[in-house]
């Protein structure tokens, strides 16, 4: 049985799996999780795992590993790791056909065609066009964008820092928050990543506790969360009025800049909604707050109508993107 190697490689954390792949189909077969900042080395952490399984384990062909950083030329030094990694580095060290890096959002495109139906969950179903693109964005401590364009060969990821576009205001509510936090945060302009983001959904709870009559009085006022956006999500789920009034604004934000991707992209193929507040959030990314301004595109809101959108939901999804990646290498090296 042919045997490959996945990583998702994070500033705290890296997971290490290896996969089979029977029939065509990827069945993992071992992982383990580390604590990144043990290791001095990535090419000895890999060497280790490898060494864990039992003799009669076969040896990798092929690996992807999702890290944490931009990929430039097959290298990528970790945001937050003293990992410099290299792709032929890798693989003369640890005895592998072939390695690639990829960036840990971007990686997400590769498994989007291979997803089971436990792994996401319909938000609008519509049929997908498996000849035209697809798309992800997911709200996280940040926003990670990415692309998918379609080929003989399959999807080609293309990360994008599209987050970091200007957030337009769609009412004189959301204006009024970009006015303040510009303000506050002494920007001259302001990110889409600043609202859509985990983080984001603390500052639009901080605009309501600053400028909502019923602020100052607020639980959350009266002393520093450590976790404000999970505060915020918690108060919502009560009940409580402003924490939903934050809800709200911020999934309208997040459905509006879905909606500017799917007219970016023109994702017939399919666009996701990932990250770590997927998940959680599932009820309300299905409701008309997030839906509703994720259509209203004007002239383009029957093109955009069209484009299927789901939700992923596995917590482990850039461990099996990476291993969908390392099965289409393997197809490269003639396995």
């Amino acid at each position: 049985m042919t045997t490959l190697l996945a990583g998702d490689i994070g500033g705290t954390k890296t997971l290490l799996a290896l996969y089979g792949v029977e029939h065509g189909e990827l069945r993992q077969r071992r992982c383990a999780r580390f604590p990144s900042a043990d290791w001095a080395d990535f090419s000895a952490l890999v060497n280790h795992f490898l060494a864990e399984g039992p003799a009669d384990e076969p040896h990798p062909v092929s690996a992807c590993f999702a890290v944490a950083g931009p990929v430039r030329g097959g290298r990528v030094q970790l945001t937050n790791l003293p990992w410099l990694l290299e792709q032929n580095a890798l693989a003369a060290a640890c005895g592998l056909g072939a390695v690639e890096l990829v960036n840990d959002f971007a990686v997400l495109i590769y498994g989007l065609p291979h997803l089971a139906d436990h792994q996401q969950a319909p938000l609008r179903p519509r049929p997908a066009d498996p000849q035209a693109p697809v798309a992800i964005l997911g709200a996280g401590t940040g926003l990670g964008v990415a692309f998918g364009i379609p080929t003989p060969q399959g999807l080609v990821a293309m990360a994008s820092e599209a987050s970091h576009g200007s957030f337009a205001p769609r009412s004189a509510e959301e204006w009024a928050l970009k006015q303040w936090l510009q303000a506050d945060l002494g920007l001259q302009r302001l990110s889409i990543e600043r609202v859509v983001s985990g983080t984001g959904l603390g500052e639009v709870m901080r605009w309501l506790l600053a400028t909502d009559p019923a602020g100052p009085s607020h639980p959350l006022a009266a002393s520093p969360v450590a976790d404000l956006p999970a505060a915020v999500a918690a108060a919502a789920e009560a009940g409580d009025p402003l924490a939903l009034r934050a809800r709200q604004l911020w999934l309208g934000a997040y459905g509006n800049a879905a909606g500017d991707l799917a007219l970016h992209s023109l994702c017939l193929g399919g666009l996701w909604v990932g990250g770590g507040t997927a998940a959680k959030q599932l009820p309300q990314l299905q409701s008309e707050a997030f839906l509703g301004p994720l259509r209203a595109k004007g002239r383009l809101s029957a093109v955009v109508e069209q484009v299927p959108v789901m939700a992923l939901t596995d917590p482990e999804a850039g461990l099996f993107s990476a291993a969908c990646r390392a099965r289409t290498l393997l197809g490269w090296m003639g396995h």
